[in-house]
């Protein structure tokens, strides 16, 4: 996409059963209250639908930490997320900054999807891109949910390190 500025922010998420996504933000920057509108209207509505017991955990990115993303959480979903919090947050578990990357979106769904998008010939439009990304996602086997097995195992390595650097793994 050489001298094209544009870019596109996406979000997906994994389930041991299902792939969520994407969602393609229509701003160039994800903001709190952007995050907020599409987990109400888009994630958790297809979450609900699928289970009704399923625990939610995003990262410390700025927008998930926004006031109303997570008084949004406390009300929809209270012991059933986990993220950073304040002391008064109705979260599972806190979830602290700069934690070691375990999410299998972190560790497994987003290496996937560059490794088979940026190949060449590489993506010269904004929409060819957002095809090959919507493509690869769409190609996640049943099959490949198996990394949720290595997320367990990523956790107990953190452990043994005592929450020290894993980047071995």
């Amino acid at each position: 996409m050489r001298g094209t500025p544009r870019k596109s922010m996406c979000f997906c998420a994994l389930s041991q059963t299902n792939v969520y996504g994407l969602f393609f933000f229509a701003e160039n920057t994800v903001t709190g209250v952007t995050y907020l509108t599409m987990l109400q209207n888009w994630l958790l509505p297809q979450m609900s639908e699928d289970s009704k017991d399923f625990i939610f955990k995003q990262d410390g990115a700025p927008p998930h930490w926004h006031q109303d993303v997570r008084c949004f959480l406390n009300e929809s979903l209270p012991q059933r997320w986990i993220g950073r919090v304040r002391k008064e947050d109705l979260a599972l578990q806190f979830w602290p900054p700069r934690s070691p990357v375990l999410t299998t979106c972190d560790f497994f769904l987003w290496g996937f999807i560059k490794e088979a998008v940026y190949v060449p010939y590489l993506p010269t439009t904004l929409d060819d891109l957002k095809n090959r990304i919507t493509t690869v996602v769409n190609s996640v086997a049943q099959d490949l949910l198996r990394v949720w097995n290595e997320f367990s195992y990523r956790l107990d390595v953190t452990r043994v390190a005592r929450g020290g650097h894993i980047e071995h793994l």
